[in-house]
């Protein structure tokens, strides 16, 4: 055999067996994910060619992990088997195809899960009680975790289920949970998690249980091992679970078709920067259980399932430059620009560093090779420098001490780590802020984004908030600035009065008082009904609201006691802004009650608008198109429903027809 050969199949299965021990377990993973798959499918076509290369100790060979010091072995009685990778619809249509030969259906249901990007888990449960929780580890023998697994809040201790009983699934750290441990550990100089896969399994490896249950960790569980005899496909498994009190994605969805599942694909590709955590693609499994057997499985992986993974979206290019920007709360975000790169499917110059103690923590320095990452359509993110010989040369980044706008002396709370620029008369906070007040989720002035608004205020013509609603009073200056003409005008005046009309939620949110989400003003709203009562609210008060704790308490109380703020509650009541809960009204409209929509495309809002107002309306949204659906909302890019559609006589409708229907 040709000694290259030889000599690439070595080098490969070293760099693999090294990776995956740095992914699996010393959670410190020196690759991105495209790199171990780009060299995982060369070691595999190296295999199929010449099979005497293969050895015991190829990663082929075994699913990744070790045992590690401090934990029992725990040997799995049904093996925790992984799953084969596909990178394209057409690699899904062969792998049905294989389906298709036991079956002789084209057209299998499949159930549709999203790949959570964490750690696998296996619960096991004795007469109802939870009696080992285990990692994977290499597939037959893991590691137990049992204490470590009883902190987390959505694995059950009990279930109604009798006997013996085992579920798997996955633990995952949430985006936001992230975040705040990464800036703990910047606060504490140590250096930050990776991802939030790593978080998570570094967590669930603590010796210290009292560390798992300060870190949110969370479950999905997806694979029933049980002595329900009616439990015979994915569907009912995942309604079991449900029913025996374990967390579940609500996400999945058992597909009828091939259509179904190019849909599935399609509308996650684009959803899933809009989850509040990471997964890395989507998995396909054949629902019927009774037909696993017959479709069989490899070694390593079952023939029946298959994950369907995302194009690699990790890049490498060279940082030219690090700067500060301002935003509505003050806070200083620093950003790289960069030499423009293609990172899914869109050119990218500019990403986020966070902070300076990130950048402090990564050790960036302008010049160097950094690789970029970007997840649907988010900011792109700079996630690690390459430390060549060049990097060394490079002075070190000294972080900003005055604000980029206003040149005030930034600040640091005590346990903070990011800067802030305290002055409240700061252009850019002023901006950020009119901004922010006529978003989409909070007053929804439609017309007023953020060119728009900057426009306005580099023109005098808006300095704040409550000037939104003097505008009405502006149309000659309005009629001065290019591109604005009166239909236009009328158009945002229009908008902007009927942002008067808000529920108090909506307005409280459009505030911009920090901590203070569109959720948490929902909690708010609700529980307080109007803005004089939060405005009179002690924070012991705000403390003891389910969903309110002591940063968000004193951050409430704090703002009604800054009378700039109270100046602008009593400027926005002065032109009868609604501060009072109106809650969740149902609006009379014959279009759309009791009538079934399916929305698919791209269209100019999210999807959420879109079922908002339906279900306001009674009517109701549907992932499929039937016999029953009445309308089709299609925006660019339809697919398979819009076709579908078309061939039952489903009425289509554009955007603007949907308008007209409202």
């Amino acid at each position: 055999m040709d000694k290259k050969i030889v000599d690439e199949y070595n080098r490969l299965k070293d760099d693999l067996n090294r990776w995956g021990r740095e992914y699996y377990v010393e959670d410190q993973p020196s690759v991105d994910d495209s790199e171990y798959d780009k060299s995982m499918n060369r070691l595999l076509e190296l295999e199929q060619e010449y099979p005497e290369l293969i050895s015991e100790d190829s990663p082929s060979q075994n699913v990744g992990g070790r045992i590690l010091e401090g934990f029992e072995k725990y040997n799995h009685k049904k093996p925790m088997m992984s799953l084969g990778d596909i990178f394209s619809f057409e690699e899904f249509m062969k792998f049905n195809s294989q389906v298709e030969k036991v079956t002789g259906t084209f057209d299998n249901e499949y159930y549709a899960e999203l790949k959570i990007d964490g750690l696998s888990i296996a619960l096991i449960y004795e007469d109802g009680k939870l009696v080992t929780g285990a990692t994977r580890g290499d597939g037959k023998v893991g590691e137990n975790v049992t204490e470590n697994v009883k902190m987390i809040k959505t694995v059950p201790l009990t279930i109604k289920e009798k006997g013996h009983v085992e579920v798997r699934g996955e633990v995952y750290m949430p985006l936001e949970e992230f975040k705040k441990i990464n800036d703990k550990r910047l606060l504490n100089g140590e250096e930050p998690f990776a991802n939030p896969r790593n978080a998570a399994a570094g967590t669930l490896r603590q010796l210290d249980s009292k560390i798992v249950a300060e870190r949110k960790l969370s479950t999905f569980i997806y694979y029933y091992l049980g002595n329900d005899k009616n439990v015979d496909t994915q569907a009912k498994a995942i309604q079991h679970l449900t029913d025996l009190g374990f967390n579940v994605n609500p996400d999945g969805r058992l597909c009828h078709s091939i259509d179904d599942i190019k849909d599935y694909i399609a509308e996650y590709s684009e959803q899933r920067s809009k989850l509040g955590y990471d997964i890395d693609g989507i998995v396909l499994k054949y629902n019927d259980f009774d037909m696993y057997d017959k479709i069989g499985h490899t070694a390593k992986v079952p023939k029946w399932a298959i994950a369907y993974k995302f194009p690699a979206e990790v890049k490498e290019t060279e940082l030219l430059d690090i700067y500060g920007s301002v935003g509505r709360t003050g806070k200083i975000t620093y950003n790289a620009k960069l030499t423009t790169v293609k990172l899914a499917g869109t050119n990218v110059s500019a990403a986020t560093l966070n902070n300076a103690e990130f950048i402090k923590a990564l050790d960036l320095r302008v010049g160097a090779m950094v690789k970029v990452k970007k997840a649907g359509d988010i900011i792109p993110e700079v996630i690690s420098v390459i430390k060549d010989e060049k990097y060394y040369t490079l002075p070190k980044y000294v972080p900003l001490t005055n604000c980029p706008v206003c040149h005030s002396k930034l600040e640091r709370n005590t346990g903070e780590v990011d800067q802030y620029c305290i002055n409240i008369d700061c252009p850019a906070q002023i901006k950020r802020s009119i901004e922010h007040y006529a978003s989409r989720g909070a007053t929804n002035i439609v017309g007023l984004g953020e060119k728009i608004v900057v426009e306005l205020y580099d023109h005098k013509i808006l300095n704040d908030v409550v000037g939104i609603y003097d505008l009405k009073n502006k149309q000659e200056e309005l009629l001065q600035l290019d591109k604005f003409g009166q239909k236009k005008i009328d158009n945002l005046l229009t908008s902007i009065e009927n942002s008067k009309r808000n529920s108090l939620e909506k307005t409280l949110f459009g505030l911009g008082i920090r901590h203070i989400g569109s959720k948490t003003a929902l909690i708010l709203a609700k529980r307080f009904k109007n803005i004089d009562n939060l405005m009179k609210t002690s924070i012991h008060e705000f403390n003891s609201v389910d969903g309110i704790g002591e940063v968000l308490a004193e951050s409430l109380y704090d703002w009604f006691r800054v009378e700039k703020n109270i100046n602008v509650i009593e400027g926005l009541k002065s032109h009868n802004v609604n501060f009072e809960y109106i809650g969740e009204t149902e609006i009379q409209n014959e279009n759309f009650d009791n009538k079934t929509f399916v929305i698919t495309g791209t269209l100019s809002r999210p999807r959420s608008y879109y079922e908002e107002i339906i279900e306001q309306r009674n009517g109701h949204v549907s992932s499929s198109v039937s016999k029953n659906t009445d309308y089709i909302l299609a925006g660019e890019k339809a697919g398979s429903k819009l076709e579908k559609g078309q061939k039952l006589g489903v009425k289509i409708l554009s955007e603007q027809e949907f308008d007209n229907l409202i």
